[in-house]
């Protein structure tokens, strides 16, 4: 298991910096000048110039790489064009409104999913069964920002149940900002909903038909009890990694959703940076999130081994 671990790690730590050379590669090193970009072409030669100097363009790649690749590790992300004011802040501000968000919608997400999945798995063939698929098909095919639209016209504007955008801060205290949650939490939830109870039908269906489910069965154990006590607690393996998987998803993907809502995330704030031509927002941005999904995808590697002890034994090999 230790020595899983550690080649997954190397592993991690390769993609990372691989992944920072294509982003710097990209924003920084291909034909342009990256501040015109972000000044405009009515930009005069002193503020192009000084803004280069801001940036660091008159150095070499090397150098530029390697001083934000250390600020990077340190904290130290530089400062917003934009909004002259640290990136670091601009991050730690909207990770408050991003991470519960995707928090709630994938918990929503599994109260609907798994429940979905097992009654479908226990009622194969059965109208439950047609019923979870179909819902599983519409999931997936309607667009977040759709089901985001339709939320607000129907709980915000025709109900006044909720408010359709916007998002009043955790000064106010945990009520009014979860409220603001709740219907981008849902138009998050429901497609990734979609998608789990499908792997969670799949995953019982296919532990159902294991060796010790069969001798379940014959010793007289009800419906229930093979369900919950030898089913379900196996099957929730595979399904383990779907959800996070998602999670990461939800943590790098909600940009359309927080644009609908007007949430400020992660998601608002990377779109508005392309929009402003604010590249180092959107350079820092980009590797966090890509480190978010690779440093979520690495612990669920490492809890898969931990919950199934054939990769333990594997491991070994």
């Amino acid at each position: 298991m230790a020595r899983y671990l550690v080649r997954r790690l190397a592993t991690v730590v390769l993609t990372l910096v691989g992944m920072s050379l294509v982003v710097f590669v990209v924003l920084e090193m291909l034909p342009g000048d990256p501040a015109l970009m972000m000044l405009g072409t009515e930009a005069t030669d002193d503020t192009l110039w000084a803004l280069r100097h801001d940036l660091g363009l008159d150095q070499p790649a090397a150098i530029r790489y390697l001083h934000w690749v250390g600020g990077l590790l340190t904290g130290d992300l530089g400062i917003s064009h934009t909004y002259d004011v640290p990136v670091a802040s601009l991050v730690g501000d909207r990770l408050a409104v991003t991470v519960p968000l995707a928090g709630l919608a994938m918990a929503l997400a599994i109260a609907l999913a798994v429940p979905l999945g097992v009654a479908a798995a226990a009622r194969r063939g059965r109208p439950a069964d047609y019923a979870v698929m179909t819902f599983s098909q519409m999931g997936i095919a309607v667009p977040g920002f759709w089901l985001g639209i339709l939320l607000i016209l129907v709980f915000s504007v025709e109900l006044d149940w909720f408010r359709a955008g916007g998002f009043p801060g955790w000064d106010d205290g945990p009520g009014p900002a979860l409220g603001a949650l709740v219907l981008p939490a849902v138009a998050l939830a429901l497609p990734e909903a979609a998608i789990l109870a499908r792997v969670a039908r799949s995953a019982v269906l296919d532990t159902l038909g294991e060796d010790y489910v069969r001798t379940a069965w014959a010793k007289g154990l009800g419906r229930r009890a093979v369900l919950y006590r030898h089913v379900l607690r196996n099957a929730l393996i595979p399904v383990t990694t779907i959800v996070g998987l998602q999670f990461a998803f939800l943590l790098a993907g909600a940009i359309v959703v927080e644009s609908v809502f007007t949430l400020p995330g992660l998601g608002r704030l990377l779109f508005q940076a392309i929009g402003q031509r604010d590249l180092i927002v959107v350079k820092d941005l980009v590797v966090m999130l890509a480190a978010m999904v690779v440093a979520i995808n690495f612990a669920v590697d490492a809890l898969y081994h931990l919950a199934d002890p054939r990769l333990r034994r594997a491991a070994w090999v």
